[in-house]
């Protein structure tokens, strides 16, 4: 934590802040170690507070002793400048994409209705730049994760047949992975069969799964609160020859990426190492999201691997390389694997079979 926090005070410098109150959950997370529901994070260059509830002061102390901790009592007009009225700060960043705007208010009116003179900042992204790059220690947690998605997808191949439903796939999925070590699910998992699997993010339905048909399956584990990222499309029986076609071309897209993806390059120039090929084979309104996007204590979050980013892909970012097809009546393709940049070169993650 010492280092992250050193990270952000610099940081801070850098935008002529003299704190930051912290309210989105992964960013608390990644600056604590303290995973609750509930709290917030007032860091200076000085002072590392911690302010929760009367349910998480026992939790705080064993995740995050190296915080004092500060007890929240009655309203935010009541306890706000209480945390801020012994730091001396002037200017205080607060976290725009995650604080609402009533929350705002009230955070405004509490300064104004006291003698604090202090400065609200709106800032975005702060903290989310620094959680880009990954350490070794992140790496290895998602490493873990990862390897629960790869053994889950060995299992439910072993197991799904024709007539199971995707819920019932997608309980086995969850059960498997829960019990070989994951936490709770980053996200829904999805399993889409048939036509189904033409929406990108589809839901899980008692749609019984039939054979021939394309079944796609995408879910994460995490371990340590990091995610993992990862699909995979099959199909039960004999494919048709537009799932031939189809699968065949999303995963040279796919592999072509990853061949030609390189440190330093921007996330607009890796999407299109994969949107070229399918643009080529005539898909390229069938192909409609990002090529990726960056997981770690978030299953999406920076970088971001699409046609419209500047993200600049580097050491220690890890992100998925999932190229898709989506065909509506029919259904689709997509095929993920989760990658981290390792010397200037990608090293995928994901070992499930293709």
């Amino acid at each position: 934590m010492n280092s992250r926090l050193k990270r952000l005070r610099e940081t801070l410098v850098e935008q002529n802040l003299d704190g930051i109150f912290i309210s989105q959950p992964e960013n608390r997370l990644y600056l604590s170690g303290f995973d609750g529901s509930a709290g917030y994070l007032l860091i200076t260059q000085r002072d590392t507070l911690l302010a929760t509830d009367f349910r998480y002061l026992e939790q705080v102390k064993l995740q995050a002793p190296e915080y004092t901790l500060f007890r929240i009592t009655g309203g935010v007009s009541e306890w706000f400048p209480k945390l801020t009225g012994d730091t001396g700060i002037s200017t205080l960043g607060f976290e725009s994409g995650d604080i609402t705007h009533a929350m705002y208010r009230q955070l405004a009116e509490a300064i104004k209705n006291t003698d604090l003179s202090i400065q609200l900042i709106p800032v975005e992204g702060l903290v989310e730049s620094l959680r880009t790059i990954k350490d070794a220690a992140e790496i290895e947690l998602i490493k873990q994760a990862v390897s629960i998605t790869d053994r889950a997808f060995e299992y439910i191949e072993s197991i799904i047949r024709p007539g199971m439903t995707e819920l019932e796939v997608a309980w086995q999925l969850e059960r498997f992975q829960r019990e070989n070590g994951s936490q709770a699910m980053p996200f829904e998992i999805i399993v889409a069969s048939g036509p189904n699997s033409a929406l990108p993010h589809a839901k899980p339905t008692e749609k019984k799964i039939q054979s021939s048909e394309p079944i796609v399956i995408d879910m994460g584990a995490r371990v340590g609160h990091y995610c993992s990222d990862f699909t995979r499309t099959i199909c039960l029986g004999k494919p048709d020859n537009t799932y031939r076609k189809v699968y065949d071309i999303v995963l040279g897209a796919q592999l072509a990426a990853i061949s030609l993806i390189k440190g330093g390059m921007t996330g607009k120039e890796a999407d299109g190492f994969a949107r070229i090929v399918i643009e080529e084979a005539g898909y390229a309104e069938e192909f409609g999201h990002s090529l990726g996007h960056g997981t770690g204590l978030a299953a999406h979050e920076n970088p971001r691997v699409g046609p419209n980013s500047e993200d600049v892909l580097s050491d220690g970012m890890v992100f998925s390389v999932e190229p898709g097809i989506y065909i509506p009546g029919w259904g689709g393709v997509r095929i993920e694997d989760l990658a981290v940049i390792e010397n200037g070169v990608i090293n995928v993650l994901s070992k499930g079979t293709k």
